[in-house]
């Protein structure tokens, strides 16, 4: 009788087949789940970005501006389109980038340029019909013998309004926004309104509480501002005010009622009298290339202009090349194996770079105060050195801090740039009979070149606009008398704009924004011409 033997399964047991076609199961049911994880959280931060959006374009609606109301709606669409449509993955991944950038650099970039052709500053800021309306309340005065109305304080939302019963018993709400309106459904007592539905009424402590602002505000009786306006000095009355100027809606005109002078609008942005005189705040409109011929025709700007642009031009330079040749020192100093406890002052090189720069200026300030700064009183044994306010010292005191701030980042790169230089080609130039310093300017500044060479043009752009360090260290001063414009001798282009823009009582942000446009050409266009130049730097590779 012969014996046979069982023929072996080659699939495996029934058993590790269920386990396979089980594990499968949960490994597409894991991923299926991923899947609709994520598109849960794709669907939860589109909503939020929708709701900011609606809310956005809620506002932009009200307040009519439909350029704006246009580009948010065009980009809340694409961004929606973008992400529910199957496919378009690089467009997933770029679109957060680009929406960014159209927000932050281009539109920033394009509403400098429009605002850069307006008289957009102090005294036109706003409007023609708010400064119609201004220009009447700031000449109210209170009609004699004028009626009391019936005042109540209401708030909604956190704004004021006056719920005002005339002398008649008709009632009505309005605030500084908006005129009076008649209601009906208000609360009565006494014959005077005391609540409307919506609203909440503001009792005796809460006016105490708000009386300064209560105080200020004036309601106008209608939509002509010449009807007069409400204003209450204890919140449970109001009188009715006029004005001496006269607004001819038909003519354009506005007249003072007891000079009889008419003021004209000439397209200037203001009522201007015949004999020139303005009556401000007045309204922004588009001047054309009105601030850029100033900037370079005004003799009281363009001098400033042109000094400061020298400057700012000689002090990038500078501080570029002080730095970068400092810092190339001592990454040759300390690259060089033979020195004990390279780490150690590696570290300390760097410590300027970790300490921040605007604080930096701020310690340098106080050690070079004139009066009690550290160097005057300890290193040169009480001189009183003006070290920030005389024009020279002022500048080269920017440079020295400078110089002790930017060091170390040159340090750092030159450093890694010379490590990345193959030991071959210096030890092949030795052999070939080269010194230390044909060595250094034939091969390792040309090698060192093509590294940092994008660096250097960078640092000179930063140090273009390097505004912390002007602002913190002398904020711009001595002041120049002799100019127009608020600046000092030590100003940057960026530092001069931000006095133009934000210091003093006339602020021009038309002439401000025409100067920043000037430094984005400028820096650009340097900029441009520097890498083009830097190109044939790549041939040493």
């Amino acid at each position: 009788m012969s014996t046979g033997t069982q023929p072996t399964r080659t699939g495996g047991s029934p058993s590790s087949a269920e386990s396979k076609r089980s594990k499968r199961a949960g490994r597409i049911a894991e991923q299926a789940s991923g899947g609709i994880v994520a598109l849960l959280i794709k669907i939860a931060l589109l909503a939020v970005v929708d709701a900011i959006a609606v809310y956005a374009l809620f506002i932009l609606f009200l307040k009519q501006d439909w350029v704006i109301f246009a580009i948010v709606l065009v980009i809340t669409a694409a961004v929606n389109i973008i992400y529910f449509t199957r496919g378009l993955l690089p467009l997933k991944y770029l679109a957060p980038g680009l929406v960014f950038l159209l927000i932050f650099q281009v539109f920033v970039i394009g509403y400098t340029a429009y605002i850069s052709f307006t008289n957009y500053g102090t005294g036109h800021n706003s409007t023609k019909e708010d400064a119609v309306t201004a220009l009447i309340q700031s000449a109210q005065y209170r009609v004699p013998d004028s009626p009391t109305y019936g005042l109540t304080i209401v708030e909604q939302l956190g704004a004021f309004s006056f719920l005002v019963t005339d002398p008649e018993g008709d009632v009505s709400i309005g605030n500084t926004e908006s005129p009076l309106s008649d209601v009906s459904d208000a609360e009565m007592s006494g014959g005077k309104a005391v609540g409307l539905s919506g609203y909440n009424t503001l009792d005796f402590t809460d006016i105490i509480t708000n009386q300064d602002a209560i105080a200020a505000m004036t309601v106008q009786i209608s939509d002509d501002p010449n009807d007069g306006a409400l204003r209450t000095p204890d919140g449970s009355s109001a009188y009715l005010y006029l004005s001496t100027l006269s607004f001819d809606e038909a003519a354009d005109t506005m007249t003072n009622t007891d000079t009889g002078v008419v003021y004209a609008d000439t397209g200037n942005g203001a009522f201007t009298s015949e004999s020139g005189d303005e009556l401000l705040p007045g309204w922004s409109v588009v001047v054309g290339w009105d601030n850029y011929a100033k900037a370079f025709t005004d003799q009281s700007i363009r001098g400033p202009l042109l000094s400061v642009t020298a400057w700012t031009f000689a002090f990038a330079l500078l501080s570029v090349a002080t730095t970068f040749v400092l810092g190339l020192f001592l990454a040759i100093v300390f690259n060089d194996m033979r020195m004990r406890g390279r780490k150690f002052y590696r570290v300390l090189m760097i410590l300027p770079y970790a300490f921040p720069g605007f604080l930096g200026a701020l310690v340098w300030a106080g050690m070079l105060n004139k009066d009690f700064g550290f160097v005057n009183l300890a290193l040169l044994g009480g001189a009183e050195i003006p070290w920030l306010t005389d024009e020279w010292l002022a500048k080269f005191s920017i440079l020295f801090v400078n110089l002790w701030l930017g060091f170390p980042y040159m340090f750092l790169v030159c450093t890694g740039a010379l490590q990345s230089i193959p030991d071959e080609l210096q030890e092949a130039a030795k052999m070939d009979g080269a010194n230390p310093w044909q060595v250094f300017r034939r091969i390792k500044f040309p090698l060192l070149l093509v590294s940092i060479a994008p660096l250097l043009i960078a640092s000179f752009a930063f140090n273009f606009n390097n505004f912390n360090l002007i602002y913190m260290l002398t904020n711009g001063g001595p002041r120049d008398a002799a100019a127009s414009i608020n600046v000092g001798a030590s100003d940057i282009l960026i530092s001069m704009v931000y006095k133009v823009a934000f210091v003093g009582a006339n602020r021009d942000y038309g002439l401000a924004s025409a100067f920043s446009i000037i430094i984005f050409l400028i820096v650009a266009i340097i900029s441009i011409v520097s890498f083009r130049q830097t190109k044939a730097l790549e041939d040493l590779n």
